[in-house]
């Protein structure tokens, strides 16, 4: 039986086996504080009713944990393939989530969790879903649970599929190429397409799940009516692009045309409900977030006062949607005269960052009185990060598409800054505009979620703060 490809939800690619995992933990979840009752009823001699009367503290309990671990990191790259970075974020995941029921039980003044549950469901919890990434984990890692790709071409695009795939994370197995032309392989063990008399046969004998076209010239080298046959006969055909956006979560600045990001799915015209929902979300979230965390803004404005000389805020100017320019706010975190020669890339270690400057950086305390641009509509909560117009026309002459990322409001996170560290360069602009216009192009309220609760992954361990 052929294995499918991988789930798109709302128009984002879920491994099969991510998602597998994730079904897996949604039941041990809801086990794991049914057996955490169970076993307090039977300590204090408690008679325990029908599990449905629990309902909303099941439901609530599997709801948070699931929510923190996705947040934490529990379901990344790494999710199958080492124990002990999965230990460590489900140790981190559960106990805050624990901590999150504590605080929402004492803020209702309810009796839904006890403590004793909460610590007896806790331990159940790290136990089962270790169990479980034992288990799915060994047998999702062997090749035959991974799909079965065959690859179309032996060029430079063949050999960068061979890489993708090699990875321990990789969701595909390649178990052929065929060269497509006479020219000379890259692949030295590819077979020649006059070697195969029925390539559809062939696919099939192989047991193939997908077929991808990585061909450097596609002039005289399509074969049409082998891939006519192979689809009719239920086998997914990609091209390299679409294999690549899929598989990596960004679009492919090497090989993409226009052409393909015209015909190809994506910058769908039916967001305006998205866009109300986008825009009504950023209103609210912006209010409270601003309530919330104004007594630790005021806090650090007086710090980075005391801690160097000049305001406590900082006011640049940057581009947003569609190219118009708007006062970006932040905490100051660098002396006053760190442009004094010019506009400039930060760098690692940068020695214009104050002392109080580095410590909000890594915490990304600096960054919240963003959240009036957002109130304000300039900025959104989730969108590519806003550039400076000093550096714009030198990106847009140097990076193809970079104009298009400009198509939607720049945000505070966004699918850059949770895959990609921190860049100060081209070259790191172009990674980070890859992931732009993979978010551009796919954009959701899911994948907005997915990258707000992901985000304090990114801030937790420090990943990507400069």
């Amino acid at each position: 039986m052929r294995s499918r490809v991988m789930v798109r939800l709302f128009k984002h690619y879920i491994p099969h086996a991510v998602l597998l995992l994730g079904l897996f933990d949604v039941v041990l979840l809801g086990l794991s504080v049914e057996l955490a009752w169970r076993i307090r009823a039977e300590q204090i001699g408690f008679t325990l009713g029908n599990p449905l009367d629990r309902g909303w503290e099941l439901v609530g309990y599997v709801a948070v944990m699931l929510t923190a671990m996705i947040s934490i990191g529990v379901y990344g790259s790494e999710a199958l393939r080492s124990l002990r970075y999965a230990g460590a974020r489900l140790l981190v995941a559960v106990s805050l989530g624990v901590i999150a029921l504590s605080f929402v039980d004492w803020i209702v003044n309810g009796a839904h969790f006890w403590r004793s549950i909460l610590a007896y469901a806790m331990g159940c919890t790290i136990a089962l879903l270790m169990a479980n990434r034992v288990i799915v984990g060994g047998i999702l890692g062997a090749s035959a649970f991974r799909r079965r790709v065959l690859v179309l071409g032996a060029g430079a695009r063949a050999e960068r599929l061979r890489q993708l795939g090699d990875r321990p994370e990789s969701g595909f197995v390649i178990v052929g190429y065929i060269g497509m032309s006479d020219s000379r392989p890259v692949i030295e063990e590819a077979i020649n397409r006059t070697a195969i008399n029925n390539l559809k046969r062939f696919v099939e004998n192989l047991g193939v799940s997908e077929v991808v076209l990585a061909l450097e010239e596609r002039r005289n080298s399509l074969p049409l009516h082998d891939l006519l046959r192979i689809k009719t006969a239920g086998v997914h055909v990609n091209d390299f692009s679409s294999f690549i956006e899929r598989e990596t979560g960004r679009v492919d600045l090497d090989t993409v045309n226009p052409s393909w990001l015209i015909f190809s799915d994506g910058f769908s015209s039916g967001r305006a409900v998205s866009g109300v929902a986008k825009r009504l979300f950023d209103v609210i979230a912006s209010l409270i977030l601003l309530a919330l965390t104004l007594p630790v803004i005021v806090l650090f404005a007086l710090l980075v006062k005391l801690d160097s000389k000049g305001p406590a805020f900082f006011r640049q100017t940057r581009v947003g949607l569609y190219g118009q320019t708007f006062n970006l706010v932040k905490l100051r975190s660098m002396r006053v005269d760190a442009e004094a020669a010019g506009a400039q890339w930060a760098v690692a270690d940068d020695p214009r960052i104050t002392r109080i400057g580095r410590f909000i950086r890594k915490v990304r305390i600096d960054e919240l009185p963003q959240a009036w641009s957002v109130l304000k509509g300039e900025m959104s909560f989730v969108g590519p990060r806003p550039e400076r117009p000093e550096f714009i026309a030198s990106l847009e002459d140097q990076l193809p598409y970079f104009a298009e990322r400009h198509m939607v409001k720049p945000g505070i996170t966004g699918w850059a800054q949770i895959n990609y560290p921190y860049g100060a360069s081209i070259e790191d602009s172009r990674h980070k505009l890859e992931y732009d216009l993979y978010y551009a192009k796919n954009y959701t309220p899911f994948l907005d979620l997915l990258i707000l609760l992901q985000t304090l992954r990114v801030v937790l361990w420090r990943e990507g703060a400069r």
